[in-house]
C-alpha cells in the first residue's frame, strides 16, 4: 500500500480490511473480563485476561512485589498472567498478587539473580552467533549459540554457563546462522538493499516518517519505493549496534500520506498504539520477502551478538523471518504495535529464532508518536471520493494464501510493511499464515 497520495480506492481498501479483520477475530483468543464471585475463593481466582491487559497488570505487580517480583508470562491457554514470585519472610506478596487476579508461582531465580547472570555472559561469552534472554517460563536464562559457535567458542560459552551455577541458566543449539535480515530484492530499497518497512509515524516536528530497522538505515541514507526508483525518504536518525536496532526515516514529500495501518495483503490492520510484549502473547509479523506469519513472543530484554556487534534490549519470539524482512512490522490481531524484525536464525521452511526491536523503546528515542496519537498526516484524502468504496473494495482482492511464493512478488511500494504480500492475502485474514 502507498503511502504517497493514497488512490482513493486503497482507502476504500482499508475500510473493507477492517471490516474482514472482523471476522477473524473469532479464530483467535480473547479474553472475557473477570467475574467477581461470591466467595472469597472467587474473589482471589486468576483473571481472565487479554494479552494486553496482562502486560499492564505484570508492570503493576512488579512495583507493587519489589524484591519478589522474579517475572511473568502469559497463558494463552487459559488466557491468565502468571507472576514468578521468590518466596520470603513476606508471604504477604503471594496474597497479593493472587488478590490482584494472577496466578502465582513460586521461583528460586530473583530478577538481581538472573541480571548478574546476564552481566556475567556479556562479560565472559559475548561471542558472535549467541544470545541471551530471560525465560520467565523457566526462571533461568535461555542462551543459544548458532552454528558458527563451535570448537574453543563453544568450550567458552558452555563454560560460563555452567559458571553461573545449576538451575540459572540453559544452553541450546540453533542449526541456523544469527543474521540481520536485509538483502536485495524489493519493497523499499536503497541501491543493492532491500528490507521492510514497519510502522508510519509521526515526527516530533508534525512531519511524516516511518520506523525501520537499524542496520537497514545505517548502510544507506536514501530509501526508494521502488528498486532503482527514485529516494522518497531520508533516513533522521539510527542506533545499531548497541542499544537497540532501529531508525526514524523521514518521507521526503511533507504531504505524503502516511496511515498506522499495516497491509496483511488484500485487507488492512489499523495501529492504534505502541505498546510492551509480554511472553507467552500471540504476534504477527509482516515482511516483504515472506509476508504474513505468528508466532508467540519468548523472552524479552534479549541480547543478540551478530556479527557487526552486539544488540541488546530486543524480543525474542519463535516467528520466522527471512532477509528483506528486516524492519517489518510486528503486531498484534488488535492493533498494538510491538516490534520491528530485526534478525535471527533460520527460515519460514524450518522455523528458527528472531529478534524484534520493541517499538515503545523506538518511539521514544526518536521522539515520534504512532496511531491515533500521531493520527493527522494526510488524513483528508482518505474519506470520500467518487471511487471510495465504487469497486466493491477490498472484496475481490481477498482470495489466496497469504506468503509462499506469491509473498514480495509485487514490484510495487513496500508501504505498510509487506505491500508485496498484497495479492496473497486469503478471506480470514491473519489466520492463514506461515
Amino acid at each position: 500500500m502507498s503511502h504517497k497520495r493514497i488512490p482513493k480506492r486503497k482507502a476504500a481498501i482499508a475500510v473493507g480490511g477492517a471490516v474482514a479483520l472482523g471476522a477473524a477475530v473469532i479464530l483467535l483468543p480473547h479474553a472475557n473480563a473477570s467475574q467477581d464471585g461470591a466467595s472469597s475463593d472467587a474473589a482471589t481466582a486468576p483473571k481472565t485476561l487479554k494479552a494486553t491487559d496482562a502486560s499492564d497488570l505484570a508492570s503493576q505487580l512488579a512495583g507493587l512485589l519489589g524484591d519478589a517480583f522474579a517475572g511473568s508470562y502469559y497463558d494463552g491457554d487459559k488466557q491468565q498472567l502468571v507472576v514468578n514470585v521468590v518466596p520470603g519472610d513476606n508471604n504477604n506478596v503471594i496474597v497479593q498478587a493472587k488478590k490482584a487476579g494472577a496466578t502465582v508461582r513460586e521461583v528460586d531465580n530473583s530478577m538481581t539473580e538472573l541480571a548478574e547472570g546476564k552481566r556475567t555472559l556479556k562479560t565472559e561469552a559475548t561471542i558472535p552467533g549467541t544470545s541471551w534472554a530471560v525465560d520467565p517460563r523457566t526462571n533461568k536464562i535461555l542462551v543459544t549459540a548458532d552454528s558458527t559457535v563451535t570448537g574453543e567458542k563453544w568450550d567458552r560459552l558452555e563454560s560460563t554457563v555452567r559458571g553461573l551455577g545449576s538451575g540459572m541458566a540453559t544452553i541450546k543449539k540453533s542449526e541456523g546462522t544469527f543474521r540481520t535480515f536485509a538483502s536485495g530484492g524489493d519493497a523499499i530499497f536503497s541501491g543493492g538493499a532491500r528490507c521492510s518497512l514497519g510502522f508510519n509515524v509521526t515526527a516530533d516536528d508534525g512531519a511524516p516518517a516511518f520506523l525501520t530497522a537499524g542496520h537497514c538505515a545505517v548502510a544507506a541514507d536514501e530509501w526508494s519505493d521502488a528498486q532503482n526508483g527514485q529516494p522518497i525518504a531520508t533516513v533522521d536518525q539510527a542506533v545499531f549496534p548497541g542499544e537497540g536496532d532501529f531508525a526514524l526515516v523521514r518521507y521526503d514529500d511533507p504531504a505524503t500520506e502516511a496511515p498506522s495501518d499495516v497491509d496483511v495483503g488484500g485487507q488492512t490492520v489499523q495501529i492504534t498504539e505502541a505498546a510492551e510484549a509480554t511472553v507467552g502473547q500471540e504476534v504477527f509479523r509482516m515482511g516483504s520477502t515472506t509476508g504474513l506469519a505468528d508466532g508467540q513472543v519468548l523472552g524479552l530484554d534479549a541480547t543478540v551478538n551478530y556479527p557487526e556487534g552486539t544488540v541488546t534490549g530486543l524480543i525474542q519470539t519463535d516467528v520466522c523471518a527471512e532477509p528483506g524482512d528486516s524492519g517489518g512490522s510486528m503486531f498484534t490481531q488488535d492493533g498494538l504495535a510491538i516490534g520491528l524484525t530485526s534478525g535471527g536464525s533460520g527460515d519460514c521452511t524450518v522455523g528458527g529464532e528472531t529478534f524484534f526491536q520493541p517499538v515503545t523503546t523506538a518511539l521514544a528515542a526518536v521522539g515520534a508518536t504512532l496511531g491515533e496519537a500521531g493520527a493527522g498526516a494526510g488524513a483528508g484524502d482518505q474519506a470520500g471520493g467518487e471511487e471510495a468504496g465504487g469497486e466493491d473494495a477490498g472484496a475481490d482482492d481477498q482470495a489466496g494464501e497469504v506468503g509462499g511464493e506469491e509473498a514480495g512478488q509485487d514490484d510495487g511500494t513496500g508501504y505498510g510493511a509487506g505491500q508485496g504480500a498484497e495479492d496473497g492475502a486469503g478471506d480470514d485474514g491473519l489466520t492463514e499464515t506461515h
